[in-house]
């Protein structure tokens, strides 16, 4: 078995009865320590979390470096059992837990030196699984949490947008095929071109660029679901109704109409090749419905959209019902 491409060595184990009995052995001593929590659960529901770290610190030595050190070594401590268990909430979440307290309990350089290294960390994680959304979530944040007044007290520029931008860049060019680091591109974008005061000639040179990476990417693998919807989002720009959170919102009517009969072009002469694919026949219908939205009219191009339906209807029969509905409501409009 694998997810994302990242094979599971212990998944593929054969089930051997040493290897139930480990099992059994495992869960046992699991079973042990959930009673050992559940026996001091009471007592820790009326207690500050953080006072496990002051007390223990007190009994060490004095001061923050004991705090730090605590901390550090349960983020240590966590490390291997990341990597073993990349798709465990709690491991996250505790790690998120203890980078909180060293907020709350540290001087902000020494906090913020942890989160830090907690970018870096998330960093490798996605490099051994580009495609794990846990490590994409964290990600974001951790960035949040540097990015905040908290932790950026006498610092002038706390922004990390061009620097997380860079990396979703990296990650599409290591994996196309990588609907994490598409979202993330997405949502970064439009704080991206506020934060560098972008023109509307920035912005429309901004959009072209991101349009021909994604026509790019869409003729190396037109079967790529991720790369379907990052190009829906930027089609987004084009609908007069979408387009106000968009890269160009404020491109005129006849604009808007260049891109979309620009973009069907393109797309139709992806069928060359891959006359299987249903992304391709999904996106000519819905970019001429745009059109016809905005403009009144159909474009020239969709002459063929019931042979794009019927093409639809062969590649995805499970949706027949939807093809139907959909091939209705564009007769009601002809």
């Amino acid at each position: 078995m694998a997810s994302h491409g990242i094979p599971r060595a212990g998944a593929v184990e054969p089930r051997t009865e040493q290897g139930r009995k480990r099992e059994l052995q495992k869960i046992e001593e699991y079973q042990t320590l959930v009673n050992q929590v559940n026996e001091k659960h009471h007592f820790c529901e009326q207690q500050d979390p953080t006072e496990d770290f002051k007390d223990c610190a007190s009994t060490v030595s004095s001061g923050n470096l004991a705090i730090t050190e605590l901390i550090s070594d349960d983020l240590q401590f966590l490390v291997p059992l990341l990597r073993k268990f990349p798709k465990c909430y709690w491991i996250w979440n505790y790690r998120l837990w203890l980078l909180e307290q060293s907020t709350h309990l540290l001087p902000i350089s020494s906090a913020r030196h942890l989160w830090q290294e907690e970018l870096g960390l998330v960093g490798k994680m996605l490099s051994l699984d580009s495609r794990n959304f846990l490590g994409w979530g964290y990600r974001r944040t951790v960035v949040a949490a540097l990015e905040s007044d908290t932790l950026t007290v006498g610092k002038d520029n706390s922004t990390m947008v061009e620097q997380e931008f860079r990396y979703t860049t990296k990650m599409i060019e290591t994996n196309l095929s990588n609907f994490s680091a598409w979202h993330n591109r997405s949502k970064l974008m439009p704080r991206l071109l506020d934060e560098r005061g972008a023109d509307e000639a920035a912005r429309l040179k901004f959009l072209d660029d991101e349009l021909s990476l994604i026509q790019e990417a869409l003729y190396t693998d037109p079967y790529d679901q991720s790369l379907w919807f990052y190009h829906q989002y930027l089609m987004c720009t084009f609908d007069p109704h979408l387009c106000q959170d968009t890269v160009a919102p404020h491109l005129t009517p006849d604009q808007r109409l260049e891109y979309i009969i620009g973009e069907i072009d393109k797309i139709l002469e992806m069928l060359d090749g891959a006359e299987d694919c249903k992304w391709i026949y999904q996106s000519l219908i819905q970019l001429s419905t745009m059109y016809k939205a905005s403009s009144g009219m159909w474009p020239d191009q969709a002459a063929s959209i019931s042979d794009w339906l019927s093409e639809l209807r062969k590649l995805d029969p499970l949706r027949t019902g939807r093809w139907t509905d959909l091939e209705r409501a564009l007769q009601t409009e002809v």
